[in-house]
This record gives C-alpha cells, structure tokens and sequence, in this order.
C-alpha cells in the first residue's frame, strides 16, 4: 500500500488501516518510549498513549508524504516528556512526605525483562545527565534511524536544529562514558589492593549496585 493511500484511509478513520499502522509501529515506538523513560512500564503507558492520541488527531495527518513512523515518534516523544515531568512532580511530593516503613519486596521477575531492565537503566543513567531535546534528538535519529528531516518533521523544528542537539549530545555521550570507564577503572584497581577493611568492602557493594554505561555504548 502506497504511503499516500495509507494516509488518506487514516484521515477517513479506517479502522482496519489504523489496525495495520499499529501492527507496523507499535514495537517501533514501544523502544522509542522505553529509551527516554527507562521504564518498560512507563514505556506501555506511553504507547498506548501515543496511538490514542494518533486515532485522535488522524484528520491532521498530511494528505501526502512518506511513512507515518516520523508522526508516531513525534507524538511519543511528547508523551514521554510529559511523563518525565510528572515523574518528577511526584518524586518531589514523595521526597516531602515521611519516610515509609520498609517492607519485603518477594516479587519475582523473568530473567530476560531483569536483563532489558538493567540496560534501560544503564542507558538511562547516561542519557538522564543530557539536556531533553538533545536526547529526544539523539533517540529519534540514531535509536529509531530517522533522518534529520524526518526527526524535524517528527520534533516540529527546523532541520539545522537536530543537526546541532545531535551532534552535542554525542560530544556530551562520548565525555561521559569516559568518565565513566575511567571512574570504572580506578574502582577496580581499589578493589585488586590488599589491606581493605570491612567498611570499605561494604562501599564497594553499594557500587556494585549502581548501573554501568557498558551496555549503553
């Protein structure tokens, strides 16, 4: 089906047509989503999100032009943000509010969803020091392989503009993963020396715990 004629039956509210869009770019947005909310769960919400609000809005959708992935995108990139925000409203709330006793946590998760889980976070621990339209750029063009005009048409801005938060938000990357692997490095060599005391392991435990940028490069 030809890209103009998938967008005149999206226009018309062609439920089966919708249907095929969603079957194309859910997966496609699902990662988008996860990539700049480091939540699967956040990243479900998101999606759903994005094509409620595509069916919505159907009747804006260009009569020509190419595949519809760009607008999808788009749109995700605003749920997202708009979650991130909320996000941080709530952890401001929660930060003003008693500390709650703790409790056992027995829940149990697959293996494979621990494993997506710990490289959204690895990704995200380098990604959260970015400023937002630098990482929506750099997830659009290099995560979900947009072109700079279609990351502009996907952003609402000039093309010029995703050139330049792109090619900062590499620069920003490839400093801090440097930081990163040499702070690494200089963990191990401490821990290799002999004579650590018992406070010292316990720090060292609490290191382990954070996220590394490995999987992330």
């Amino acid at each position: 089906m030809e890209d103009n004629e998938v967008r005149e039956r999206i226009r018309a509210g062609d439920r089966e047509a919708f249907g095929d869009l969603y079957d194309r770019y859910a997966r496609t947005v699902h990662q988008h989503a996860a990539r700049l909310t480091g939540d699967l769960s956040a990243a479900e919400d998101v999606m759903s999100e994005t094509f409620l609000a595509a069916w919505r809005t159907r009747e804006q959708v260009r009569a020509e032009g190419g595949p519809l992935g760009p607008w999808l995108l788009g749109i995700a990139t605003n749920k997202a943000r708009n979650h991130r925000r909320g996000v941080g409203r709530r952890l401001a709330f929660l930060a003003r509010q008693p500390k709650p006793e703790e409790t056992a946590d027995f829940a149990e998760a697959s293996a494979e969803r621990l494993d997506h889980q710990r490289e959204l976070a690895a990704v995200r621990a380098v990604l959260d020091r970015l400023r937002g339209p630098e990482r929506e750029v750099l997830a659009l063009c290099v995560w979900a392989g947009l072109d700079y005009a279609q990351t502009a048409d996907a952003l609402g801005v000039p093309v010029g503009t995703v050139r330049s938060r792109l090619s900062r938000a590499r620069k920003r990357l490839r400093a801090l993963t440097g930081e990163r692997l040499a702070q690494e490095a200089r963990q191990e060599r401490e821990e290799r020396e002999p004579g650590r005391g018992r406070g010292e392991v316990a720090g060292r435990a609490a290191i382990v715990a954070l996220p590394s940028e490995r999987g992330s490069r």
